[in-house]
């Protein structure tokens, strides 16, 4: 049936008032009432919510006047719902979740009861996922002193469950005990819950006996929560003894959720072999396992680093017909990450993407995570283009990823503008943001940069923490600013902030390094007044400095202090006692050092061992040295790559080359790859010319064994620290045409020639390498892109840009140029203590 409308020409007038005006209606009270008749008429065709003519009028209808076009439709509560939660979506005013509860309060007070109560159930539906929503509501409630019905009491306790409100949802049902009503079997089982998932488990179990009082069995859903809260808690015992009872009542029995959470605590605390037997009950007692359960076990064997075993697990799992989901996948992106199997990882999220699967956003930080260790800044960028591409917002925990990353590579400067990126984003930093920057401008050495992003922290209203002191004062300590750093931490004291034995261990290290030992010593005695010295760690630090100053009585007291204050020694503590015995000449003192190690139960590791026999082929003794490595193997110590090392140096310093290269060759055998040292010595041993003695290297390390790469690699860089850069490049070609890439020698050679403004050789390098197949490192790229930018051969260095994102297999060229142009520019202070400045403003910035 049609409706005829009142003055159609009126409604499209108020319309386009309403549209240049949008407080037209609110000042104008007779064209508030008109508007609300106009709005309540068009509620009564067919389809109104498709109405064109509707939704100009609703494009600024206030709450006031929507609260008034309910009144005129109180007599159709189902129609006043629709049109509340269509208001919603097309008002200006009423997109949010205040206005939301704004307009409740109105119909509230116009005394539309009914209404109300159907509204408030909608409400609840929507508001459930976040707290502080929710929150919002009920104290929407207590303004308007409004009385909740049962249904509405049963959804908002259900609600406070879902978001882990344990303790709000126990106070609701008594205040729903108070307004009189009888919660029913539901509402019990969802308070039980709601208390056991905080880890209340008293109250639910005194609960639980007042709900068998009443006259209700206890059934699975109830026994299954207390299981869970008792897994929260990490109580396993009781967990397994409600499960015992659960599998000998009838009408309790276990279910999937049971075994699943009863599976996870025990994956929680360790106990992964009683897991996977519950695991194989669950089959024997026909309760299959569900995606959760899986999900569980995956995540336990890839926090142990057993990787190969989740996937074997996954294997099981989808031959079982049990579907992975996003946390499934999540899980075994994030364990390969940290293997360092980012390409594995990445196959992983393609598969995933395969399966119709969605990626959450902390799949993506998990990927971004694993290629930011890897050094590999490049391809994190692009995960963040691909995420933004799928419409996956970036939250706080992507930015401090990426920032991380970017401090790693060396670029702490532009992590700081990926912060001012973040804050443009609407997100809010962390206490992590910053003490991600500060570590790392610290690191490169840049202080001021770090006040300066201390003192912006405040914008944000975040307070620095005991990590944020410890980056700074450990950064202080390593320039000699031991007084600076001393303040500062004088200003962590003031601020309640708990001082660890971290932060003190680099105060006194920097003291140390300064020879400022008294005052080393002082931190020290007062880190064991305040009870904070919980390991031998700061000790060593001392002990170390003197022994490097060869102050043995001295250490010998320092030993006695340990033994004092009731630490035990560790294995370093001995070895650095055993290295200044050496260091001031007795041997006999050290060797008498690995006995008190041992008679003290303290065992001696090849450290120790090592640092005596380098003492003695320093001393000439070859045949003790030899003798003592004999005994350390009898005594079950294997040498390692610094042992053979020293031996190599000793026999070569001796004049006896054959007993060296005998000892190389027994390192090959062994796995050990040759390093800088053992060349330098077997150099040193040849008795060529230079040019013979390189040669006559790589021939003789070739017939050993060893790595090719690693005896080039040697030689390419010690060429170039000659000025004879041109000569490893003709080294390093032979190699690539042999399809041997050495990325660090590249890498040395591009800095050598960008050192001498020799962009154009260094791009015939980098063409070459990527014609073998090769892809040179991000530093290598980004040195010679920052030299031809320099030089200004800008469109050469954008061409190399393409490059670089061709070669590491990006897609979204587009979307990541941006980010890789800003990468590739200079690393100046000026630019970045700007957008510190603008961060740091008076007011909190407005988002």
């Amino acid at each position: 049936m049609l409706i005829h409308i009142r003055n159609p020409r009126k409604i499209s007038s108020l319309a386009r008032h309403a549209l240049h005006s949008p407080n037209a209606y609110s000042s104008q009270p007779s064209h508030a009432a008109a508007a609300a008749r106009d709005v309540a008429q068009l509620l009564k065709t067919p389809n109104w919510e498709k109405s064109t003519t509707l939704k100009s009028l609703a494009s600024h209808l206030s709450p006031h006047i929507a609260s008034q076009v309910i009144s005129l439709q109180s007599n159709q509560t189902n129609t006043c719902v629709r049109f509340f939660t269509w208001i919603s979506k097309h008002s200006s005013y009423c997109f949010s979740p205040f206005q939301k509860t704004h307009l409740l309060k109105l119909i509230i007070s116009s005394g539309l009861y009914q209404i109300a109560h159907s509204v408030t159930l909608a409400l609840i539906r929507e508001f459930s996922r976040h707290e502080r929503e929710i929150l919002r509501l009920m104290d929407c409630f207590d303004d308007a002193g409004f009385r909740l019905n049962y249904p509405c009491y049963s959804s908002l306790l259900m609600s406070l469950a879902k978001l882990d409100l344990g303790l709000l949802a126990y106070s609701t049902y008594k205040r729903m005990e108070a307004d009189g009503f009888l919660p029913g079997e539901i509402d019990y089982r969802t308070i039980v819950n709601a208390l056991c998932k905080n880890g209340f488990t008293e109250p639910a179990e005194m609960f639980m006996c007042k709900i068998v009082k009443i006259g209700f069995v206890l059934d699975s859903h109830i026994c299954t929560s207390l299981v869970l809260g008792f897994c929260r808690v990490l109580n396993l015992g009781d967990a397994l003894r409600v499960f015992n009872v659960m599998s000998r009542e009838e009408g309790s029995e276990p279910n999937s959720v049971t075994y699943s959470n009863l599976i996870h605590g025990l994956c929680e605390v360790g106990r992964l072999d009683e897991a996977f037997v519950f695991k194989e009950q669950m089959g024997e007692k026909g309760c299959e396992p569900s995606t959760r359960t899986y999900t569980v076990l995956i995540k336990a064997l890839c926090d142990k680093g057993l990787v190969e075993k989740a996937f074997i697990l996954f294997d099981e799992m989808r031959t079982k017909g049990c579907k992975a989901n996003v946390h499934t996948y999540t899980v075994l992106i994030d364990g390969l990450c940290r293997e360092g199997k980012v390409e594995e990882a990445n196959g992983v999220y393609r598969k995933m993407c395969e399966d119709g699967v969605y990626p959450s956003v902390v799949t993506y930080n998990a990927l971004i995570n694993g290629y930011c260790k890897d050094g590999r800044i490049v391809q994190a960028f692009e995960v963040l283009a691909v995420m933004e591409k799928r419409g996956c917002k970036p939250n706080v925990r992507t930015f401090n990823e990426l920032m991380g990353g970017l401090c790693r590579v060396g670029k702490p400067f532009k992590a700081v503008y990926l912060l001012k990126r973040m804050v443009g984003d609407g997100l809010l930093p962390d206490v992590v943001s910053y003490n991600v920057l500060i570590d790392g401008v610290c690191r490169e050495g840049f202080m001021n940069v770090a006040y300066k992003l201390l003192g912006s922290m405040s914008s944000f209203g975040i307070e620095p923490d005991c990590v944020t002191f410890t980056g700074i004062i450990d950064g202080l300590c390593k320039q000699g600013k031991v007084d600076v750093a001393s303040s500062f931490l004088s200003l962590m004291i003031r601020k309640g902030i708990k001082v660890d034995e971290v932060t003190c261990t680099a105060l006194i290290d920097g003291f140390c390094k300064l020879g400022k030992t008294r005052d080393a010593l002082f931190i020290l005695e007062t880190l064991c007044k305040m009870r904070l010295l919980t390991t031998p760690h700061s000790l060593n630090v001392l002990l170390d400095v003197l022994s490097k100053g060869c102050n043995v009585k001295e250490e010998l007291a320092m030993l006695g202090k340990i033994n004092k204050l009731g630490l035990v020694p560790s294995v370093v503590t001995y070895t650095t006692l055993v290295e200044g015995l050496i260091r001031s000449g007795d041997v006999s003192g050290s060797l008498g050092m690995l006995e008190a190690m041992k008679s003290s139960g303290c065992l001696p590791n090849v450290y120790p061992y090592t640092i005596i026999i380098n003492g003695l082929c320093r001393f000439g003794r070859l045949e003790e040295a030899e003798k003592l490595l004999a005994a350390m193997q009898d005594s079950g110590v294997s040498p390692n790559h610094v042992t053979y090392t020293v031996m190599v140096k000793g026999y070569v310093d001796n004049g006896k080359l054959d007993r060296a290269l005998e000892t190389v060759s027994v390192m090959v055998e062994r796995g050990y790859e040759l390093n800088e040292r053992v060349y330098s010595s077997l150099l040193h041993g040849l008795a060529l010319s230079h040019n013979a003695c390189m040669n006559k290297l790589i021939s003789m390390v070739e017939e050993l064994g060893g790595s090719t790469r690693g005896v080039y690699g040697f030689v390419v860089t010690r060429l170039c620290k000659e000025g004879r850069t041109d000569e490893s490049n003709e080294l390093i070609q032979t190699m690539l045409k042999r399809g041997v890439y050495i990325e660090k020698a590249i890498d040395t050679i591009i800095e050598s020639y960008c050192g001498g403004k020799e962009q154009s050789k260094c791009v015939e390098l980098i063409t070459l390498v990527l014609g073998t197949g090769f892809v040179p490192s991000f530093r290598s790229f980004c040195l010679v892109i920052q030299g031809l930018k320099k030089e200004g051969e800008s469109e050469q260095a954008r061409e190399l840009v393409m490059e670089l994102l061709r070669s590491s297999g990006v897609v979204e060229k587009s979307r990541m140029l941006d980010y890789v142009e800003c990468l590739m520019e200079g690393d100046g202070t000026g630019d970045c203590s700007e957008v510190i400045d603008q961060l740091h403003c008076k007011e909190r910035p407005i988002f």
